[in-house]
């Protein structure tokens, strides 16, 4: 509750909306300052006896040392948390804290699933056709070996088909040109094990002006490049609203309104939210992981990864 730039007031309006949305909600614990979160929940009209709050008064700010502020803040919300998860206490976590941290917490609290070679993080990539593109890895990864680039298409076509319901999920490369062969020693090294890949449909290498059409369903690349897309896209919302432009296709971008995205490949669902998140996204958020639950992705990535 304590992460992100607008916390913890967006994240318990996040709640409010997913309270209000009805059907069965998850049963939500609320990590954070148990003094700050009481009275914000009581004014948004909810009971603080009717929602679980697990005090946990520390705080890792956005510029801590990752590893360093989860030894030394044993009492924050993200250490807590983490704690908690491993032990079997919570299904999912969720923050739009320290990136870093929630990252620390993931792949050494709850570890990675077995047979994963290296957890990734994904992005969205809006596409002209209002439908999602889904970018992997996007930062976390920046030095990968081929095997890593094949793996990554396992899990971003699981998650791309179980959890945001794409039939049959197109894998693309992404790459300086179309033709097979072109590319670094990593991209010409990962097109032929991507051909091998079970269980994923590769169409072949992507170069950048496809990321924002409907060529790929899940786009693969080292975290390096991925990481430059996803900001590069970041700032066309930015320009957009610097410039006073109102289209519907570019309002797409303000990532916010696609809450978080997974670690995939942990023991647990983990979900990191944007720093500037609000209610919108917090909410949505909760739905995802609620869904990856729903739909046991981490059971389906279990039975794909031997």
């Amino acid at each position: 509750m304590m992460g992100g730039d607008y916390a913890p007031l967006e994240a318990v309006k996040g709640i409010v909306r997913y309270v209000s949305d009805g059907g069965s909600p998850a049963s939500l614990v609320l990590l954070g300052d148990a003094d700050l979160l009481r009275p914000l929940l009581t004014e948004h009209g909810i009971s603080p006896e009717a929602i679980a709050i697990v005090h946990a008064p520390e705080h890792i700010g956005m510029h801590e040392h990752p590893t360093k502020a989860l030894k030394e803040k044993k009492a924050s919300s993200i250490a807590v948390g983490f704690g908690m998860l491993a032990e079997g206490r919570l299904d999912a976590i969720i923050s739009a804290g320290n990136t870093g941290a929630m990252l620390v917490g993931a792949l050494f609290s709850i570890k990675a699933l077995p047979g994963i070679l290296r957890p990734t993080i994904g992005a969205y990539m809006p596409r002209e056709n209002g439908r999602l593109g889904f970018l992997l890895d996007a930062g976390i990864n920046a030095d990968c070996k081929p095997e890593h680039l094949a793996q990554f298409a396992v899990l971003g076509t699981l998650f791309m088909k179980h959890v945001m319901g794409v039939e049959d999920p197109r894998v693309g490369l992404l790459n300086i040109g179309e033709e097979e062969g072109k590319g670094n020693i990593l991209a010409q090294a990962a097109y032929p094990l991507l051909q091998q890949q079970p269980g994923i449909r590769f169409i072949g290498n992507l170069e950048g002006r496809d990321v924002l059409v409907d060529k790929a369903d899940v786009m693969v690349c080292e975290g390096f490049t991925g990481n430059i897309v996803l900001k590069m896209a970041e700032s066309i919302h930015d320009i957009v609203v610097r410039r006073n432009i109102h289209d519907a296709y570019f309002d797409t971008f303000n990532f916010e309104s696609y809450g978080g995205v997974p670690v995939l490949g942990v023991a647990k669902p983990v979900i990191i939210g944007h720093g500037i998140s609000g209610a919108q996204s917090f909410q949505n958020m909760i739905r995802l992981a609620e869904k990856m639950i729903e739909k046991d992705l981490l059971g389906k990535i279990s039975e794909a990864i031997v």
